[in-house]
């Protein structure tokens, strides 16, 4: 018997406690091929919301009164899988719980890089993999290039800063409240825009001025809407944007206007979305150039850390009022 939190009803606009619950469940047996987890560490991300919802996604949504499913990292207790013993660290899916019984198919054991484990739910694992794909690869950005990171004081978005700030890019991000924008001043970003304070277009435009640039040349999205429409009105020509998330719209039934998207063509924009599962097969790749980065301090990393399994869906809730500064966390 383990402990799980279920969905038991569609969300309507943002989740409340009334649409989960926190349940008993029954293991299944420790068949041939699979490993008994328990989990050390949980991730919640904003894309789990999408999850909840009984609609077409890039990931299956959730079954409802079904144990939901996310980022954890994990020691396995017990194993009837070649490759697999007893003590041995894994990254897996299979979240929200305290234990799991999966396929070792479906895990992944970590590399031994000299870090701590929950590094693997962050700036080695989906986060960091994220910021690196999507501005190195799906942005292709360059040294010199001015980047636009929104929700910059966030898992990804704290990472895409140091990157880029690593490959020698100018870097502007956004956060909400004076504090945020302190923390990522502090990661390197050349000037941060408060969207607290006042419309983020107004700003963006007046941290260009501050910062002697023209306009934007990569925008790495995490919160679509106003954020998204600043970056049409002052992206400069063939400018890239990575589409990474659009954590204001998740809670939103109402489409948003945009006033700046005909720029698209006259600057002749390049937009494309993309996913973290989309470059599994690169992670080798990843750890390569990630693991020095972070062992040199040249890529640093926050977190947000709730205590305890009960806490996990006030953490979940944390991520859409702004409540985490870097990764949120559960530790088990």
């Amino acid at each position: 018997m383990a402990k799980a939190w279920h969905l038991m009803q569609r969300p309507q606009g943002k989740p409340t406690n009334a649409d989960v619950a926190l349940k008993d469940y029954d293991l299944p047996e420790l068949g041939p091929g699979m490993i008994h987890v328990r989990n050390d560490w949980l991730s919640v991300d904003p894309y789990m919301r999408a999850r909840m919802d009984d609609t077409e996604s890039y990931f299956e949504s959730f079954r409802l009164d079904q144990p939901m499913e996310g980022g954890s990292v994990g020691t396995v207790i017990a194993s009837n899988a070649d490759g697999f013993a007893e003590g041995d660290k894994v990254l897996h899916m299979a979240g929200w719980r305290d234990e799991a019984v999966i396929s070792a198919k479906a895990a992944n054991k970590l590399p031994e890089l000299g870090v701590d484990p929950y590094h693997f739910l962050a700036n080695l694992g989906l986060t960091g993999g994220t910021a690196w794909f999507g501005l190195m690869d799906v942005a292709s950005a360059k040294e010199g290039d001015t980047v636009f990171v929104s929700a910059a004081a966030g898992a990804v978005g704290s990472a895409v800063v140091q990157i880029a700030k690593a490959k020698g890019m100018t870097v502007i991000g956004s956060a909400g409240g004076p504090d945020k924008c302190d923390f990522v001043k502090s990661l390197g970003a050349d000037a941060c825009v408060d969207y607290k304070a006042g419309p983020i277009l107004k700003g963006l435009k007046s941290a260009l001025k501050e910062i002697g640039k023209k306009g934007v040349d990569v925008y790495f999205d995490n919160v679509g809407r106003d954020h998204l429409d600043a970056a049409f009105a002052t992206a400069n020509n063939e400018a890239r944007f990575a589409e990474c998330g659009m954590i204001d719209g998740y809670n939103h039934e109402d489409p948003y206007a945009y006033r700046y998207i005909m720029y698209v063509i006259g600057k002749r924009l390049q937009l494309k979305g993309f996913i973290f599962t989309d470059y599994m097969e690169r992670m080798p790749e990843f750890y390569a150039a990630m693991g020095p980065m972070i062992m040199s301090g040249k890529v640093k990393s926050r977190e947000t850390v709730h205590e305890g399994l009960d806490s996990t869906f006030d953490a979940f809730l944390g991520l859409f009022s702004g409540a985490n500064t870097g990764k949120m966390l559960v530790k088990l």
